[in-house]
């Protein structure tokens, strides 16, 4: 049986104990007190909500203890990690997860990775210059993209996380393991005196498939492992430690979310890699087992709490950070997003692996890049270089997409592989195929670098990687002070998700007890940087 807190009469007419709440206010006020308990308490006046218990417990229906929002999650996540909350902003590439919103996040107690794909190892390495002058000990972790078609990014991403100490690499868009991921990983391993194997390297994966979950959820390829060994780029000691640990500390499983995603449910995707992670637990019995998190969709605290309902072990959010002031990215990009709605996505063609058909998710409200992406993807499949193209289409082409002759994009072409990788260009040289791909790879990478500087005049061709969750952190936001763009940083945003989703999580834990409280109650309402106390700051 069902018990309803509250009463059909005006709570006014009653003289209640102050400690008891009968009212939807008084209802909302003791529930954000989170680092209280809650009792649901029987007075003659009514059923209420109290944080005090009262003297008499046959007046008590129902308990639940506090849950502060440091509480949600898995506490070994947090230790390992060196945070406050179960908690990452998750990394969005060339900067756009930038220094700014690294350090804000570090200094709010939470996990930032600096989206470090695609960006040049000069800027990857002043980006890394700047943490470690000012926020000396506070944790971070830094992206590394799998990237087949610039193996050499990925290489030199690895040398700089190794020569600047970075302690933790979110890997992502790895379709399987390579050298370069299982280097970083082995190359931090050591011996302790008591022999237990020390991880000064932590990997936490970013995959959307149970398969390739589990290669980084077993130990680093020994074929991957002896040839390191070979070219002298890791010890024997470490070849050998490189047997007894998983190849990543975390595995998060990201579902429909914005950039690279193959659009899975969350309920569906999170289940089976948490099916996947207790099966080579079985196998393998590590000290500690990998940790599994939940990325997609996650903008509401609704859907945090879900994901921590599901037994995450921590949560990533992206879109939403994106429309946040220390996002690099432009004012443009920041107000598109925060008028886009659920349904205002489309998948489109992604620059980074634009040969093999991968595509990225984007936001297609005031852009019309998904559709001039696909266009290119459909030419490249269709003809066999840039010559061959029929004079209207590339009339089209040069013209309404491009802008510019072939000609001049070209040599854009050549100058930017020339500085970033030559290899690309040597590959092109006798390939008319591969040169019409690294001619709308130039159209590809533009798109996103017109968005973020906010170029007045590409204003259609912007690249926005975004998810559907942008459009319910919208949809939740809206009437509140988080609503105004100026107002969005990336800090209140994690607290308040995380605050939202300790909330929630008592509606829930008091409706499993048989108690319902009215719903004008039981949604929370985003509040300026709201702690662990339940109050503001």
């Amino acid at each position: 049986m069902s018990i309803f807190v509250g009463t059909e009469r005006d709570p006014a007419d009653y003289a209640v104990e102050p400690i008891v709440h009968h009212s939807q206010d008084g209802f909302y006020e003791t529930l954000t007190a989170l680092h209280q308990p809650v009792y649901v308490v029987r007075t003659a006046h009514g059923t209420g909500l109290s944080t005090t218990r009262p003297d008499d417990d046959a007046a008590v229906i129902a308990a639940i203890g506090p849950l502060p929002a440091a509480q949600l999650g898995s506490a070994a996540f947090r230790a390992c990690h060196g945070v406050r909350y179960a908690y990452m902003g998750g990394a969005m590439a060339g900067g756009i997860a930038s220094e700014d919103y690294v350090i804000a996040l570090a200094r709010s107690g939470c996990l930032g990775s600096f989206g470090a794909a695609g960006l040049l190892p000069e800027r990857v390495e002043a980006a890394l210059q700047r943490f470690a002058a000012e926020i000396p000990g506070l944790p971070y972790a830094a992206n590394l993209i799998h990237s087949p078609s610039e193996e050499e990014l990925e290489r030199a991403a690895v040398e700089l996380f190794l020569k600047y100490g970075v302690r933790c690499v979110e890997a992502s868009a790895f379709m399987d393991v390579t050298a370069h991921i299982v280097r970083y990983r082995v190359a931090g391993l050591a011996r302790t005196g008591d022999g237990r194997v020390l991880i000064a390297n932590r990997v936490i994966a970013k995959v959307s498939r149970a398969e390739v979950a589990e290669k980084f959820m077993r130990p680093a390829p020994a074929a991957i492992v002896s040839d390191l060994l070979g070219r002298g780029l890791i010890t024997a000691e470490q070849a050998e430690l490189a047997k007894f640990v998983p190849l990543a500390d975390d595995i998060t499983a990201e579902a429909d979310s914005g950039g690279h995603t193959d659009r899975r449910p969350l309920t569906t995707l999170f289940p089976s890699i948490l099916r996947r992670r207790d099966q080579v637990q079985q196998d393998l019995g590590y000290p500690v087992a990998v940790r599994v998190g939940a990325a997609g969709g996650i903008g509401t605290p609704v859907a945090a709490a879900a994901a921590f309902a599901m037994g995450a072990d921590y949560v990533v959010t992206g879109s939403v950070n994106q429309s946040c002031l220390e996002a690099g990215t432009s004012d443009e990009v920041r107000h598109l997003l925060a008028a886009a709605g659920v349904a205002d996505v489309d998948m489109a063609p992604a620059a980074d692996m634009f040969e093999m058909g991968v595509e990225l998710q984007v936001l297609k409200n005031g852009s019309m890049f998904a559709m001039r992406a696909k266009r290119l993807y459909e030419l490249y499949r269709t003809y066999d270089g840039l010559d061959v193209l029929p004079i209207a289409e590339r009339a089209r082409l040069e013209q309404q997409i491009l802008r510019r002759s072939v000609e001049d994009v070209w040599q854009d072409v050549v100058g930017y592989f020339t500085r970033r990788d030559p290899d690309q260009l040597t590959r092109a040289a006798d390939d008319p195929k591969r040169k019409m791909a690294l001619v709308f790879r130039w159209y590809l990478g533009m798109a996103s670098r017109w968005a973020v500087v906010g170029a007045a005049d590409r204003g259609l061709d912007y690249q926005i990687w975004c998810g559907p969750a942008m459009g319910s952190f919208n949809e939740w936001v809206r009437g509140s002070y988080l609503a105004a763009t100026e107002n969005r940083r990336v800090a209140d945003v994690a607290l308040n998700l995380l605050h939202g989703a300790a909330f929630t999580t008592r509606i829930q834990q008091l409706a499993v007890n048989g108690v319902r409280v009215p719903r004008g109650c039981a949604d929370y309402r985003p509040a300026p940087l709201a702690d662990d106390s339940g109050g503001a700051r």
